[in-house]
């Protein structure tokens, strides 16, 4: 996901179970990748990225703090058996 313009793009990303998202911030300012849930909460520097493993299925809601209408949802499935 890369942060740029004070949005995250993509904006909603669908992934199974065990995937690592990142975080790219290319902006000149800080930014953060804060859960609605406190799942997760990073500063990410202008240049630097932020990885997450979501190892459960559900819907993760999250905002900057910094811009708090920079927000995303990341939706985890569980795999197809």
């Amino acid at each position: 996901v890369v942060m740029q313009n004070h949005y995250y793009s993509p904006e909603t990303l669908e992934v199974p179970t065990g995937t690592t998202v990142t975080w790219t911030n290319r902006n000149g300012t800080n930014h953060s990748v804060t859960s609605e849930d406190d799942l997760f909460n990073a500063t990410v520097s202008p240049d630097d990225s932020y990885n997450y493993t979501f190892d459960e299925a559900g819907t993760f809601d999250y905002y900057c703090t910094f811009h708090p209408d920079m927000t995303g949802t990341i939706e985890v499935n569980s795999p197809e058996e």
